[in-house]
């Protein structure tokens, strides 16, 4: 009896050290990085010297950092709203129609995200230079955000996709047998209830794009964003503080969407009180 109570006590900590291990082995080396950004020195030594924001007001004040921050945060906003409109309309037609073909359709839909970055980025840059064969198509933002949007159309629809296949279709068609027509149905039924999934489908788009680099390199050309600015300057040592500010921001950048998007998503115990 007693090696019998104690075993599920001996399961519950080695459950928790192994949660703690795993999370040790994923943050710790970001944790070096953020007390990197903070550190005196310019070089990357332990124990750092000491801790400054002075490379806060440096990174700030470069031009090339502001500007390559203006441009992540274009393609970002750009890749997110063309996913929001295209996976939104994709989750759709998949969810409420049947034809042939449509679990295919539906693989298609999620394989960009599970191709390799690289071959994607091969694929959009021959797409890129063909286009500018036939249509004069240069690598801009623009070629930017379409390169982006092909792995956050991806986010949105599986958010968006998950949360038709939980919501009742009978408040819809209680909804049309009240007399409300296509247009009131979706914007007083439908909308709403996917109000929190659009919306952390966006966070996660947002996220995916800002920080991306693979994809960003083979479709950017001359334009630069922030992880393309900390992968060209990583090797210079008189960059290294600056580069190091960056990525802390980057990880901020990051960190906030999906913790805002993780928590509009999760389910929440029901309330009777509420009803």
């Amino acid at each position: 009896m007693v090696a019998g109570g104690m075993e599920p006590a001996a399961v519950r900590i080695g459950v928790r050290a192994a949660t703690a291990a795993v999370l040790a082995f994923l943050y710790i080396p970001i944790g070096v990085i953020v007390l990197y950004a903070f550190n005196t020195a310019r070089s990357q030594s332990w124990p750092i010297a000491g801790l400054t924001t002075k490379w806060f007001g440096v990174a700030w004040n470069n031009p090339d950092v502001r500007a390559a921050l203006a441009n992540s945060i274009k393609a970002a906003l750009g890749a997110t709203a063309v996913a929001l409109l295209l996976g939104s309309l994709a989750a759709f037609a998949v969810h409420r129609h049947r034809f042939f073909g449509r679990s295919t359709v539906s693989f298609l839909l999620i394989l960009p995200l599970a191709l390799p970055g690289i071959v994607t980025g091969m694929a959009l840059n021959s797409a890129i230079n063909f286009g500018g064969d036939i249509f004069g198509l240069s690598f801009s933002l623009f070629t930017i955000i379409l390169g982006h949007a092909t792995f956050c159309i991806v986010v949105v629809f599986n958010n968006v996709v998950a949360r038709l296949r939980r919501t009742s279709r009978s408040l819809v068609e209680a909804s049309m047998d009240l007399g409300a027509d296509g247009w009131q149905t979706f914007r007083y039924v439908t909308l709403p209830s996917l109000l929190t999934a659009l919306v952390a489908g966006g966070l996660l788009a947002f996220a995916l794009s800002f920080d991306e680099i693979i994809v960003t390199t083979f479709t950017s050309g001359s334009e630069m964003t922030l992880p393309k600015w900390i992968f060209n300057n990583l090797r210079i040592p008189n960059q290294r503080p600056q580069v190091n500010v960056v990525a802390f921001a980057v990880v901020v950048a990051s960190f906030i969407p999906v913790y805002v998007a993780q928590r509009l998503t999760q389910d929440r115990p029901h309330n009777p009180r509420a009803v």
